[in-house]
């Protein structure tokens, strides 16, 4: 008695440039075929910086610290009021000394 077991693996062609084939080939090496190339490049896209994997990563982190975020609110505000008027402020001195 034999045991056959069959893997399908679905074959699609796709063009790329002489470069981008170097480049993939380079990436491949001996130990890899091009769909692992492939699928390791999709791997580290998803956890690149300011992906939703990565931040995600970050959820939850400040759950714990007893963090008054009211507090913090008013104090964002505050400094953007504040930020506000100096630029307002300047913008208007600016002016008034004709360099705008």
């Amino acid at each position: 008695m034999s045991t056959h077991i069959c893997t399908h693996m679905t074959n699609i062609n796709i063009s790329l440039t002489e470069d981008a084939y170097n480049y993939l080939k380079m990436l491949k090496g001996k130990d890899k075929s091009f769909s692992d190339v492939v699928m390791d490049i999709k791997s580290n896209c998803e956890n690149k910086k300011g992906s939703k994997e990565s931040i995600m990563k970050f959820f939850g982190g400040l759950k714990d610290k007893n963090i008054n975020w009211d507090e913090k609110e008013k104090i964002m505000k505050e400094f953007r009021k504040d930020f506000n008027n100096r630029v307002n402020s300047t913008i208007k001195e600016m002016r008034k000394n004709d360099r705008i």
